[in-house]
């Protein structure tokens, strides 16, 4: 005789016991903490907070060079320098007293600055400042380069001519 097979019956009721039962039981724990059907909250406490703390794995720390210098020896103070002095060239147009302005000795200039209303170059040497015919040494207007040798105490003027340099 072939096995009887189980009743569909009995399936149902055994799989849809087994299911309403596992509903109960989640809805039992599900409803831990919650309020109740009439509103009023259930006398469970919250579960206790819980910190975790990790520690973060200790790298070796690199190994430290110590690295002895000299001790510096003691070093005498500079020597006071002299003063720069008077410049050794002429920028522009003026009168300077040679010496205390600008250095003595020979000057020389490429010539008119070309720059200037009139292609012109003069210079003077004075005996002293007073402006009078009288106290012009020397003087000359310059088409061209030119120089001049100046000595100390003597005014020398320049108008219209580019930068007069030292030259000896």
């Amino acid at each position: 005789m072939p096995p009887k097979k189980p009743s569909t019956r009995k399936k149902w009721f055994t799989h849809g016991g087994t299911a309403f039962l596992a509903l109960m039981i989640g809805i039992g724990m599900g409803s831990d903490g919650e309020s109740d059907s009439r509103g009023k909250a259930s006398a469970a406490k919250p579960a206790p907070r819980v910190t975790v703390t990790e520690t973060a794995d200790a790298k070796p720390e690199p190994a430290v060079t110590v690295t002895e210098t000299a001790k510096p020896k003691p070093t005498k103070p500079p020597k006071p320098s002299k003063k720069p002095g008077p410049p050794a060239s002429v920028p522009g147009d003026g009168q300077y007293l040679v010496g205390e302005d600008m250095k003595a000795g020979t000057y020389k200039t490429a010539g008119p600055d070309k720059s200037g209303f009139v292609d012109n170059c003069y210079w003077a040497r004075h005996k002293d400042a007073s402006g009078e015919f009288d106290a012009i040494i020397a003087n000359q207007n310059l088409q061209g380069q030119g120089r001049v040798t100046l000595n100390k105490g003597e005014y020398f003027e320049t108008n219209g001519c580019q930068k007069w340099t030292k030259v000896g």
